[in-house]
């Protein structure tokens, strides 16, 4: 597999190349941001791994750069000495698919890196929407109507949403989406759960009076029309 490894300190940046190296993988190696947008223009790579603080120019802002100017759909994983709700939530928003908070171990590395590589690679749908109630899905062009009303979300809310739609009408809990959402094991302390389910509700229920994502105390969300 080949990996853009963005990361400027030395040892740290060392450490995970040797070992991702001795995993037959190839990798390349920026540290800044500016170089990182320079390497991925013409080339491409099977994953990004990228620090979020860096000279010059952020992690954040190269990832959104990615995301928003480039419309690259490679997957990045985040890394991050910055470990708060907040600043989880600004590094998935700019379109991160995970996060892993340093100090870190490399098999912990290596497990996030399979689990992207499995739900970008391996992604099979039986069909192209979901619907349920007034809500449509559309997991090839990647976009959301509700009563005829374009939704935009993020890439994270739509996997969210994605999920809710196929198990309607069941309750949730957060470890299962924690599990099957994200595909590894956040701390349950942390509420990015609670935080995503509130962009989710409101994009999806705000203007409507049928609401559909519901929270069952103690137990977890629900999706259910009535």
């Amino acid at each position: 597999m080949k990996i853009l490894l963005v990361e400027d300190e030395p040892g740290v940046a060392s450490f995970i190349k040797k070992g991702l190296e001795e995993q037959q993988h190839e990798v390349q190696l920026a540290y800044d941001g500016e170089t990182a947008l320079q390497l991925l223009e013409g080339t491409a790579w099977d994953m990004i791994i990228l620090d979020v603080i860096l000279p010059h120019l952020s992690g954040l802002d190269v990832c959104r750069i990615i995301r928003e100017k480039l419309h690259l759909a490679t997957p990045v994983l985040m890394l991050t000495a910055l470990g708060s709700t907040d600043n989880i939530v600004k590094g998935l928003e700019t379109g991160a698919d995970d996060y892993l908070v340093k100090p870190f171990k490399f098999k912990e590395l290596l497990a996030r890196i399979k689990a992207l590589v499995r739900r970008h690679d391996g992604e099979t749908v039986p069909s192209r929407q979901l619907v349920f109630a007034d809500v449509e899905l559309d997991l090839h062009k990647k976009t959301v109507v509700r009563a005829g009303r374009p939704i935009v979300l993020t890439s994270r809310e739509f996997l969210l949403l994605e999920y809710f739609m196929r198990n309607p009408n069941r309750v949730i809990s957060r470890t299962e989406i924690l599990e099957n959402v994200w595909e590894i094991n956040f701390d349950l302390g942390s509420n990015v759960i609670d935080v995503y389910i509130s962009y989710l509700r409101n994009k999806m229920d705000r203007g409507f009076t049928r609401k559909l994502i519901h929270t069952k105390v103690g137990m977890g969300y629900i999706m259910q029309s009535s």
